[in-house]
C-alpha cells in the first residue's frame, strides 16, 4: 500500500494527498496513517515537495474529511442511514453503542476516535446525528488530536524516506505506542468513572439512612 501511494502521490502531488485523506474521512478503507506517511515520503524524496506544506495539507485533508462526516450526520440526522454507504458505516446498533460511550466518557470519545481506524468515521457520524455537540466543539477536539497524529506520520515519512524497511518498523512501533497510550487513558478514565459511581452510591445510602431516622 505504501509503495502504491508513494507512486500515486509522486505523479499528482498535494492534491492527491488531500483527496485521499478526504476519502479516508468518508469511510473509504484506505489507511490514513499510511496516507500521511506516503505524503511525508515524497516530501523527503523530491525537493519541490515541501514537508511543512505537506503537513498543512495533511491537517486540512483530515479536518475536511472528518467535518464532512460530522456535518452530514448533523444536517441529515437519521435520514442519512437511508443511504446504503452510510448505513454500512453506522448501523442502528452501532449508533446506540456509540451514544452509550458518549454518555460514559463524554467529549473524550471524539479525541480518542482520531486514533482509531475503522471507528473514526462512525463515531464522527454518530456525533453529528445526535445534534448534541456543536460544530466548534467537534472541530476543537478533532483538531487537537490531529495536531498530534498528523505531524507524527508526515515527519516520520519525511525523515525516513530513503529507508522504507526502517520506516515501516518505526510506523509499527509508533502505532503500538499510540494504542498503549490509548489503553492507559481508557483505564484511567474507567477508574475515575467507577470511583464516581461508588461515591454516588455511598452518598445515596447515607442520604437514605439520614432521611429514615
Amino acid at each position: 500500500m505504501l509503495d502504491f501511494l508513494v507512486n500515486f502521490f509522486t505523479d499528482y502531488g498535494y492534491a492527491a494527498v488531500f483527496s485521499c485523506l478526504l476519502l479516508c474521512g468518508l469511510g473509504v478503507p484506505v489507511p490514513e496513517d499510511i496516507t500521511l506517511v506516503a505524503g511525508g515520503v515524497i516530501s523527503g524524496l523530491y525537493p519541490e515537495i515541501n514537508q511543512h506544506i505537506m503537513f498543512a495539507v495533511g491537517i486540512l485533508g483530515v479536518l475536511v474529511g472528518d467535518s464532512t462526516m460530522f456535518l452530514g450526520g448533523r444536517i441529515f440526522g437519521y435520514r442519512i442511514q437511508r443511504i446504503k454507504m452510510f448505513r454500512k458505516i453506522l448501523s442502528p446498533r452501532r449508533f446506540s453503542q456509540i451514544q452509550q460511550k458518549f454518555k460514559q466518557y463524554g467529549l473524550g470519545v471524539l479525541f480518542v476516535a482520531r486514533f482509531l481506524p475503522g471507528l473514526r468515521s462512525p463515531i464522527f457520524l454518530a456525533a453529528g446525528m445526535s445534534r448534541r455537540i456543536p460544530y466548534h466543539i467537534f472541530i476543537l477536539m478533532d483538531g487537537f488530536a490531529a495536531m498530534i497524529s498528523v505531524p507524527v506520520w508526515v515527519y516520520i515519512g519525511y525523515f525516513f524516506a530513503d529507508s522504507r524497511d526502517l520506516l515501516m518498523n518505526y510506523v509499527h512501533d509508533v502505532q503500538s505506542v499510540i494504542y498503549a497510550c490509548l489503553g492507559l487513558i481508557l483505564l484511567v478514565v474507567l477508574a475515575v468513572w467507577i470511583k464516581k459511581k461508588i461515591k454516588a452510591k455511598i452518598a445515596d445510602r447515607i442520604n437514605k439512612g439520614s432521611s429514615s431516622k
